[in-house]
């Protein structure tokens, strides 16, 4: 059970009405991580702001393998539901890509590169080498690119730890930080 009352859509703060209306329009539902945040109606527009500018980075595939990995860095249920749903379901990615990007990484040798720096800045909260930057631009990642994976992280623990405070309830197929099984 959550923490905090996730109000349902009519009892949400009349300022988030009309974000929560082009959530709805966008998706066709209204999940409850957007009826949570919508208690903040500032908050809401701006991870409604932030989301939607990062959409125009990296490819929607790598922007889900990262909201994965990190998902699993940060152990949060909800996160690691939605984003496996929105893997599956949006990207196209396979039940065996999503085991290796909760495991920090890929398949593909470029996004290999974009995941592993990802989940070490979510692990080490930022303290990365001068290697793991060498990396991403061994890999095709200018400097922009470098400043957008960072960005990613940062909202997908945005969401990630409210989501752990309040304990929301996971409108998505369950998934489990607990269950991931190691790849080699």
């Amino acid at each position: 059970m959550s923490r905090i009352t996730i109000p349902a859509r009519e009892a949400a703060p009349a300022a988030s009405q009309p974000l929560l209306d082009a959530v709805e329009k966008s998706l066709g539902s209204i999940p409850n991580l957007f009826r949570l945040i919508a208690l903040s109606p500032v908050a809401l527009e701006a991870y409604l702001g932030q989301n939607g500018l990062l959409a125009k980075t990296l490819s929607v595939k790598t922007r889900e393998r990262i909201a994965l990995a990190v998902a699993q860095v940060n152990g949060c249920d909800y996160c690691l539901s939605a984003h496996t749903y929105l893997g599956l379901n949006l990207a196209g990615l396979d039940d065996e890509e999503i085991t290796l990007n909760r495991n920090g990484h890929s398949n593909d040798p470029k996004a290999d590169a974009a995941v592993s720096f990802a989940a070490k800045v979510a692990r080490e909260r930022g303290r990365v080498d001068n290697a793991d930057v060498a990396a991403l631009r061994a890999a095709g990642y200018d400097d922009s690119k470098i400043v957008e994976i960072v960005a990613l992280v940062a909202e997908s623990s945005f969401t990630n730890f409210l989501n752990n405070v309040v304990q929301t309830e996971v409108d998505f197929p369950a998934v489990s930080a607990a269950d991931l099984a190691e790849v080699a």
